[in-house]
C-alpha cells in the first residue's frame, strides 16, 4: 500500500474502493479492511485522501473553502456532499431534541397538548422519528446503499451493525420512544406518571445519541471513543459485582430477618430482593448503612407476621448480630479499597491505551460516519425521497439504469468502457507493485 501510494498517489486512492471478488466475497480494500478491524490500513494517509474525496464530494477538503462552493457552480457537489448530509441531519437532530423536550416538561397530560404548537411539536416528533429509524433500517440491511459497509448477506450485515455501540444507543431511543407512546395512549391512567417517566427516559436517550455528533471532530471524538472504551470496563466490573452484592445481600438478610418467606408478596416495588441488593449496593459508594445493620428497628416497624405480612407498608423489624457489622466492615474494606480501585486501574489502562492510538482510532470511526452518510438523508426529508431513491438507486437493475440502457446507449456504453479500462490499469498497477514488492521484477 505504501508502494502504491507513493508511486501513483490518484490510482492509489482510486484503488482503495476498486470492487474485486475474494473467495466469493465482493469486497472493496477499504471495505474489507473496515470489516476486518484492520486499523493500519483504514487509518493510512491513502485511505483517509479516499475519504476526504467521499466526504467533501470531490470538493476543496477546507471547510472556508468547502462553503463557498455554494454559491458557485459546483452548489450541486456541495448540497449532495456526505458533509452537508451531516451537516443538516444533526440540525434536524437538534430542532427535535428542543421540541421533544418541550413535550416532555408541558404536555404529556395537560391541556397544552391539544394546542397547535404543542400538536405541531408532537407530528414533528413522530414523522422525524419514523424517518430515521428507516435510515437505520437501511443502514443495518443494506438496503438501498449502492456501496455499504459489507458485501455480505444480511445476518453479517446485522452482526456488524449491532456491534457499533451508537447504533445500540439508537436501537434503545426507539425502543423507549415507541413504548412511551404505547403506554400514553394504550394505558390509562390519569396522572400519566409512567408514560412521564417512559417519555423523560427517552429524551435522556436522545441527548446523549446526540454525543455521536462530535465523533467526527478531531479532538473530541478521541474523547467519545475512551468514554466508549470505558463502559466496557464498567461493565465488565458490574458482571463481578453483582455476584458479591447479592452474596453480602444474601447474609445481611438472612441474620436480620430469618425465615423471611414473602419475597415477591405486593406490588414489585416491594419485591424483598430490592431490600437484598439495596444495602451492600450503596455501602460500594462508601454509604455504611449502620441504623440498617446494627439491628435499629424503625418506629413502623413489627415482629408480629401476620401485620407485616398482610400490610406490604409495615416493615418487619431486624434482629440485632454482632456478625453483620463485622461482615459489613469487611465487604466494605473489600469494595472501597480492592473493587473501586480495580475500576479505576482498568480505566487508567483503558485512557493509555486509547491514548496511544487515539488518531488510528479516531479515524476508524471516521470512517464508519462517512461511510453512513454517503448515501443517507436526514430525517424527515429521507420520507419525501424514498420513492427517488427506489427508482433511481446505484444498481443495475434501477429504473435509471434501465432508461439509459434504452435512449442512451452509446454514452452508457462510452461510461462502461471508460470506467473498465481506468479499473484494469489500477489492477495491472497494483499487480505490478505488489512483483516489485516481492523482488520478481
Amino acid at each position: 500500500m505504501d508502494s502504491m501510494y507513493n508511486e501513483n498517489t490518484q490510482h492509489a486512492i482510486e484503488l482503495m474502493d476498486d470492487d474485486a471478488v475474494v473467495w466469493g466475497i465482493r469486497s472493496s480494500p477499504l471495505t474489507f479492511a473496515y470489516e476486518n478491524f484492520l486499523y493500519d490500513v483504514v487509518a493510512h494517509d491513502c485511505s483517509q485522501k479516499n475519504m476526504n474525496r467521499q466526504w467533501y464530494n470531490n470538493l476543496a477538503p477546507d471547510l472556508k473553502l468547502f462553503f463557498m462552493s455554494a454559491f458557485t457552480n459546483k452548489y450541486h457537489q456541495f448540497f449532495t456532499a456526505p458533509l452537508t448530509r451531516y451537516i443538516f441531519n444533526y440540525m434536524l437532530f437538534f430542532l427535535m431534541l428542543v421540541m421533544y423536550s418541550a413535550i416532555v416538561l408541558t404536555s404529556v397530560s395537560t391541556d397544552y397538548f391539544n394546542l397547535p404548537t404543542a400538536q405541531v411539536f408532537e407530528y414533528y416528533l413522530y414523522i422525524w422519528g419514523a424517518g430515521d429509524f428507516i435510515e437505520e433500517l437501511i443502514s443495518c440491511f443494506g438496503c438501498l446503499e449502492a456501496r455499504g459497509r459489507s458485501h455480505r448477506g444480511y445476518y453479517s450485515r446485522m452482526k456488524r451493525y449491532l456491534y457499533d455501540f451508537w447504533n445500540v444507543v439508537d436501537l434503545l431511543s426507539y425502543i423507549l420512544l415507541i413504548a412511551a407512546l404505547f403506554v400514553r395512549h394504550l394505558y390509562s391512567d390519569s396522572s400519566f406518571t409512567i408514560a412521564r417517566r417512559m417519555f423523560a427516559l427517552s429524551v435522556l436517550v436522545m441527548y446523549l445519541r446526540f454525543l455521536e455528533v462530535f465523533l467526527i471532530h478531531r479532538k473530541m471524538g478521541p474523547t467519545l471513543i475512551m468514554i466508549k472504551e470505558m463502559l466496557k470496563d464498567l461493565l465488565k466490573f458490574l458482571f463481578i459485582a453483582v455476584f458479591v452484592i447479592f452474596g453480602v445481600g444474601i447474609y445481611y438478610h438472612a441474620i436480620l430477618w430469618p425465615d423471611h418467606r414473602s419475597f415477591w408478596d405486593g406490588n414489585w416495588q416491594n419485591w424483598r430482593i430490592w431490600t437484598i441488593a439495596s444495602l451492600p449496593y450503596w455501602q460500594l459508594y462508601g454509604d455504611p448503612n449502620l441504623d440498617s445493620l446494627d439491628g435499629s428497628e424503625p418506629t413502623n416497624c413489627s415482629s408480629n407476621y401476620t401485620i407485616w405480612a398482610a400490610d406490604t407498608s409495615v416493615e418487619r423489624c431486624s434482629q440485632e448480630d454482632w456478625t453483620v457489622s463485622a461482615v459489613g466492615a469487611i465487604y466494605m474494606l473489600f469494595s472501597n479499597l480492592l473493587l473501586i480501585n480495580l475500576v479505576i486501574a482498568m480505566f487508567s489502562y483503558t485512557f493509555e491505551r486509547v491514548q496511544q492510538n487515539a488518531e488510528k482510532l479516531w479515524r476508524f470511526e471516521r470512517y464508519t460516519v462517512i461511510n453512513d452518510y454517503e448515501w443517507r438523508i436526514p430525517s424527515p426529508i429521507n420520507i419525501l425521497c424514498i420513492p427517488y431513491r427506489i427508482c433511481f438507486s446505484n444498481r443495475d437493475n434501477c429504473c435509471l439504469h434501465i432508461f439509459k440502457g434504452c435512449f442512451c446507449k452509446k454514452r452508457l456504453l462510452a461510461e462502461t468502457m471508460e470506467r473498465k479500462i481506468r479499473r484494469a490499469y489500477r489492477r495491472n498497477f497494483q499487480k505490478v507493485m505488489a512483483l516489485r514488492n516481492h523482488n520478481k521484477i
